[in-house]
């Protein structure tokens, strides 16, 4: 076969290339050149190309205009000007065109000696066998992972560690307490056990199955959720083996460089969130490495025409996109308003203030936008600013966004006022457009869509029975009381929801249509999975108000979680409560570890285990430290200072 010569180039030509097969034997495994042989050969022919290209084509430079500071000066092609030294045109002297001349040869031999070198390095590399080729390709590869692994392994600067108090202790006084919490403990050695056997390093477990789970959340790769989200739930608890399992699992497997598309969301507040509640509560600087590794990781998700993040992110790329069912491409307001907490720790200990920016941008944004009567839409579109959908709720979607304006002030050792005058604006909106009482007398919080008020409320909107109690204290025209009684009403229609089921667990949500009450009318809504926010109240409205229904409706939800959730391989969600023989979902929730045990245990422990004018949990029960600092620009911190 013969090849075509190259097409001429500006009157110059190229000689043509023997691509065709050679004209004596080789041996079969030398045909089958590898990808970097082939790679070799058409860099070679492309310095070839270009090195030719730039040596025999006309010196068009000398028609181009170059840029010598303040004006053009045009070099006229050197026939054009012999003889004609006095020209109008000739406008660069002797020494200038001398340089430029000295310039263009300097650059005409790098290039010729770059083509010469590249040529040679072609040439030993065709000499060497595709083992040495393979070898100096792993060599690289090591070389390259070495330097990414130090450049993870830079120190941190010292910050001041705040007054951690209460980190244990909590020891019941009566033995009947103290029994209930060392089941609740004996429950966790269980969940975890489980995992530790059938799912170790898999983000969750399929009890039942007995193997690794995992969901879209969390992206294609094993990253160990259920591991870091039950770190603190184990150190609290006293299970310091297990503790230290997970401690060596995330130091020797937790990779971030992974190319994997997970929530921005959800990895905050589970892996951000644990890692730093099992830095500051062990003093063991690899969770704090880790969770600075991982905040670098989401910061690409902020890069937006708002400033409002992605919904996901691609951890390798730093390509971010959004939820494709979320109004037209929006943002979800619990997903973008569920990381203040975090970020602000994460620019305390770093000093690096593009965390505390990122999460202050978006609240300086949110309180510029009109609010339909002075609710927060759940959607909002990240390039137009714009909201989307008008739904407003408490429960899913929203949630969280609230939350974190209470306890932004209450971590801020209640020196953010801006935060608590939101949170304030914002409950006040919810008491009056969302919030009523059924015909038998029990208090909901409902939806707003598309102008009207949907009378559902789900499981998630259970905590804000806690939340208000929370709140109380500090809230304005001292309706610290009211609030006090507005979180326990909360509380006890969710309890409702519990009772009113054949296990003693609460639906998914439940209505208020008529004479139906406090329960799930539509399949969809009837599973139970291992979710921790009617719980979470309990334990809130225990911690200020001592009323001992709330240890008690905890221990008969501990119960029910016993008898019908555990399974030999750990515990599984139910996908009817409503049913007497439960079908089990064979999914084992990291925030059962994280939250759901957690809070059953602090429901049972002394109220100086953790107490909450030093402690601040964030939305997946994750204790993070009051930061006691003037004001929120975290001053407290020598590096940023």
């Amino acid at each position: 076969m013969t090849t075509p010569a190259l097409l001429p180039l500006s009157g110059r030509r190229i000689p043509p290339l023997n691509l065709g097969p050679p004209s004596f034997p080789h041996h079969r495994a030398t045909l089958r050149l590898s990808e970097k042989f082939i790679l070799l050969l058409i860099l070679s022919a492309f310095i070839t190309l270009c090195f030719g290209a730039f040596f025999f084509l006309p010196d068009s430079s000398k028609h181009k205009r170059f840029d010598l500071g303040l004006e053009d000066v045009l070099i006229p092609h050197v026939d054009a000007i012999k003889g004609a030294k006095n020209s109008d045109v000739f406008l660069i002297h002797g020494p200038d065109e001398h340089r430029h001349r000295e310039e263009e040869e300097r650059l005409r031999n790098k290039i010729r000696a770059d083509h010469e070198k590249a040529l040679e390095e072609a040439k030993e590399k065709l000499k060497k066998s595709r083992e040495e080729i393979r070898a100096e390709i792993q060599t690289e590869k090591n070389k390259v992972a070495q330097e990414i692994k130090s450049k993870e392994k830079k120190p941190l600067p010292p910050v001041p560690i705040p007054n951690l108090i209460g980190i244990n202790g909590g020891d019941p006084e009566d033995n009947d307490t103290r029994e209930k919490r060392e089941k609740i403990k004996e429950m966790m050695k269980h969940a975890w056990d489980n995992y530790r056997t059938y799912g170790w390093g898999h983000n969750e477990l399929r009890p039942i199955a007995r193997k690794g789970h995992s969901t879209n959340i969390f992206g294609s790769s094993q990253m160990g959720a259920t591991i870091v989200d039950a770190l603190d739930t184990l150190y609290i608890m006293g299970l310091h083996a297990e503790f230290l399992d997970g401690q060596r699992w995330v130091e020797e497997n937790l990779d971030f460089s992974v190319n994997s598309e997970v929530s921005v969301f959800e990895v905050n507040i589970r892996f951000i969130g644990g890692l730093l509640a099992a830095y500051y509560l062990s003093g063991e600087e690899i969770f704090k490495i880790k969770a600075v590794q991982l905040a670098e990781k989401l910061l690409p998700a902020f890069n937006t025409p708002t400033g409002i993040p992605w919904a996901m992110v691609n951890l390798k790329s730093g390509v971010g996109r959004n939820w494709g069912w979320a109004s037209a491409g929006s943002s979800i307001l619990a997903e973008f308003g569920t990381l203040h907490m975090e970020f602000v720790h994460l620019s305390y200990l770093t000093g690096d203030l593009v965390y505390y920016k990122k999460v202050m941008h978006i609240r300086k944004l949110l309180q510029k936008m009109d609010r339909p009567n002075g609710l927060y839409p759940n959607y909002l579109n990240p390039r137009t600013g714009r909201w989307g959908q008008y739904h407003t709720s408490v429960g899913g979607l929203g949630d969280s966004f609230y939350e974190y304006l209470l306890k932004a002030w209450l971590m801020s050792d209640k020196t953010d006022h801006e935060a608590r005058k939101m949170y304030d604006d914002a409950i006040e909106a919810i008491e009056k457009h969302l919030i009523k009482k059924s015909r038998g007398g029990l208090v909901f919080i409902g939806e707003w869509k598309n102008g009207h008020l949907e009378k559902k409320m789900g499981h998630l909107t259970c905590f804000a029975g806690g939340m208000f109690a929370l709140g109380a204290d500090g809230s304005k025209t001292d309706k610290a009381g009211h609030y006090l009684e507005l979180g326990a009403e909360i509380a006890r229609t969710c309890h409702e929801s519990y009772d009113r089921t054949a296990l003693k667990l609460g639906p998914e949500s439940f209505k208020f249509d008529g004479a139906v009450e406090a329960v799930a009318v539509r399949q969809a809504e009837k599973y139970y999975i291992l979710r921790p926010e009617v719980i979470e109240t309990y334990w809130y409205l225990w911690r200020f108000t001592h009323d001992p229904r709330y240890r008690q409706w905890g221990w008969e939800a501990a119960l029910a979680i016993e008898k019908y959730c555990r399974v030999t391989g750990g515990f599984s969600g139910i996908k009817d409560v409503y049913s007497s023989v439960p079908t089990h979902d064979d999914v084992q929730q990291s925030f059962f570890l994280a939250e759901t045990l957690k809070y059953l245990y602090l429901l049972f422990s002394g109220d100086d285990l953790l107490p909450l004018d030093h402690w601040v949990f964030n939305t997946e029960a994750h204790p993070l430290p009051v930061l006691h600092l003037a004001n929120t620009t975290l001053s407290g911190n020598p590096a940023v200072r």
